[in-house]
């Protein structure tokens, strides 16, 4: 039987402020014993603190990933790719959700017991009630998490670009529009993961 509690999902993404590379999303349902002091938002925690809280949140919570291309931003803006990110990752989570409350003894958790919080201004479309609030990263658990999947996800996309494409700088920068990347582009053009949609 369904459980009649209701239960919170966060919402976030990492890279929107890039000028190459996907734009990422987490989704996580965190667990009540998990140990939410070891959260913050992920731009806040050392990189060292942040790979061992996603470690954690990986073995312990339920949670999704979504990634949306370059291409796909440029075809659809920022903004759209960054709320499909978002339902991408949630779609994957719900999709986990059935064995992940199996394996944790509990009854299983039917869409309609869920409600999510995203970070922002904007809310993606999902099949459960969602709300969008700034700075949510800063407030809730679950977001946090899911800024900290979102984040180190997307660093690990970057990393496996710059060994493709290493006179970008992708593994410093990932994407973002440093002096040197903006100078990288302009003597050598855009690679195959710019974004060319926006400004140089």
């Amino acid at each position: 039987m369904a459980s009649e509690r209701m239960f919170t999902v966060g919402l976030d993404e990492a890279g929107r402020g890039p000028l190459a590379g996907p734009v990422t999303a987490g989704c996580v349902l965190l667990p009540d014993d998990f140990p939410v002091e070891l959260l913050d938002d992920s731009k806040r925690l050392s990189p060292k603190k942040r790979a061992a809280a996603e470690k954690l949140i990986q073995e312990r919570a339920c949670w999704g990933f979504g990634v949306v291309s370059n291409e796909e931003i440029d075809r659809i803006n920022i903004l759209q790719a960054s709320l499909k990110a978002m339902a991408i990752a949630y779609r994957m989570m719900l999709r986990k959700l059935p064995a992940w409350c199996a394996a944790r003894g509990m009854a299983e958790i039917a869409e309609p017991a869920l409600d999510a919080i995203a970070d922002g201004t904007f809310c993606p479309a999902i099949g459960c009630a969602v709300r969008c609030e700034p700075k949510a990263d800063a407030r809730y658990p679950c977001v946090m998490a899911a800024s900290i999947i979102a984040k180190e996800g997307r660093d690990r996309i970057m990393l496996d670009y710059d060994r493709l494409y290493p006179a970008y700088g992708y593994a410093r920068h990932k994407g973002y529009p440093t002096p040197a990347h903006k100078k990288a582009c302009r003597e050598l053009g855009p690679s195959p993961i710019q974004r060319l949609s926006f400004s140089y």
